[in-house]
């Protein structure tokens, strides 16, 4: 018998049922060492192929997606534990999806991917070939407030469940300090713990915009900027010291479980499609909206910002996107054609200067429907007229994230795509 995308239906519910019994008894480890684990690039070259990744990544919380969309042609980015990998390979085969091992033992490459733990100096700059802990952003981020006072500061918009504080750096010019009517463009990052890259990349673009504002009148004259650098504070640090690729935050959700996805716990369509109710599942959208600290603190600040914002923009990875609503339905709703028009600036900067090409479209229609995220919440309810989420790119073999030598590269190129997205909306709402 088989599943309506033609998969070998027990052969699915043995990998459903081995990884369900992973999933139990890892809620309780206290650390992932990932030996072992592969990570596969798969080929998906017809509809066919398409549905039945999707069917997989729906039926085995197990199997960890870093990467798929639902674009004919693309590559799709599995990691896959070593008891389960015999059978993995056995179904790709049974649909003709071709596959390569990227990473032959992630545990190795996690191991020898050595993060320095010297601690950074606030007044030597922001490094780029590191990627910075929690207290080394906060105190990074206030050193800038003391030195340039009269173009940021720095506010706690919430705590994190742990009680770590969510900042929130606002960046204007002071010829406008006063002028409170002047287009936001609201930025966050890290409400996903193991995508490191975006906060390193939000870390860059306050840098960038106050330490050599000169060069960047065009975006801080007709512009005030709110950036909140870290959303997941609790989940990121735990990434660094206990489980590399932890994803949700950290409130206990049940018995031996752990955490929510935060991109599933806001307000709107909230736990329609896209996510799970399960408490250990990775896309767990919370027992309530709006259930953890974390998103609260986003809620309120965008709430707060309400008719001034007019730019929205959640940083995340990995898959070099630029994504808008929908999240929980594949139709488009009024007023896309802009915000298309603004991604599409962001995109062709980019290619531009590097040539990364980036994938322009609705949430749904260039990945899956996936209900509760914060741009859908952001245009529907806090009435941000230009609301996206952008995939940065990921590791490759190296890993999740960019290599610590490639966060230079990474960073500077994001920034000329946000650059020319933020100009775009200054020219339309100044």
């Amino acid at each position: 018998m088989k599943s309506q995308t033609g998969v070998p239906q027990g052969a699915v519910v043995r990998l459903v049922t081995v990884f369900l019994a992973l999933i139990g008894c890892c809620a309780v480890t206290a650390s992932h060492s990932y030996r072992g684990y592969k990570l596969y690039s798969v080929q998906q070259n017809n509809q066919q192929q398409v549905d039945f990744l999707r069917d997989l990544q729906q039926s085995v919380d197990g199997l960890d997606f870093w990467k798929l969309d639902r674009l004919v042609g693309s590559e799709a980015r599995v990691l896959v534990p070593p008891t389960e990998q015999d059978s993995f390979k056995l179904l790709l085969d049974s649909q003709q999806l071709r596959h390569r091992e990227l990473i032959p033992d992630f545990g190795r490459v996690q191991n020898e991917h050595l993060f320095t733990s010297k601690r950074v100096s606030p007044s030597t700059g922001l490094p780029l070939n590191k990627y910075l802990r929690y207290n080394e952003m906060v105190d990074y981020i206030n050193s800038l407030a003391r030195k340039y006072s009269d173009l940021m500061t720095v506010s706690e918009i919430g705590k994190s469940h742990e009680g770590r504080s969510i900042p929130a750096v606002t960046i204007r010019s002071p010829a406008t300090y006063r002028n409170h009517s002047q287009p936001v463009v609201f930025v966050d990052a890290g409400i996903h713990a193991r995508e490191w890259a975006a906060p390193a990349t939000a870390m860059y673009l306050i840098s960038e915009l106050v330490e050599n504002g000169a060069q960047h009148k065009d975006l801080l004259a007709g512009l005030t900027w709110v950036i909140v650098p870290i959303v997941n504070p609790d989940g990121y640090e735990y990434s660094h010291e206990r489980e590399r690729l932890w994803r949700k935050t950290r409130r206990p959700a049940g018995r031996n479980c752990f955490g929510i996805d935060g991109n599933r716990n806001y307000d709107f369509h909230w736990a329609e499609v896209g996510a799970s109710d399960a408490p250990c599942a990775e896309t767990y959208h919370g027992e309530k909206s709006f259930s953890e600290p974390e998103t609260r603190a986003i809620r309120d600040e965008l709430l707060r910002l309400k008719g001034r914002c007019k730019f929205y923009l959640s940083l995340h990875t990995y898959g070099e996107y630029l994504l808008y609503p929908w999240g929980w339905t594949s139709d488009l709703p009024e007023g896309w054609e802009k915000i298309d028009e603004v991604a599409q600036a962001g995109a062709q900067a980019i290619r531009d200067a590097t040539g990364t090409v980036y994938t322009v479209g609705s949430s749904t229609n260039v990945l899956y429907a996936a209900a509760g995220g914060s741009d859908d919440y952001a245009f529907a309810v806090a009435g941000v007229p230009i609301s996206m989420t952008m995939e940065l790119p990921g590791g490759g073999s190296a890993g999740f994230n960019p290599p610590p030598s490639r966060i230079e590269e990474i960073v500077k190129e994001t920034f000329v795509g946000i650059r020319a997205m933020a100009l775009e909306v200054a020219k339309s709402y100044n």
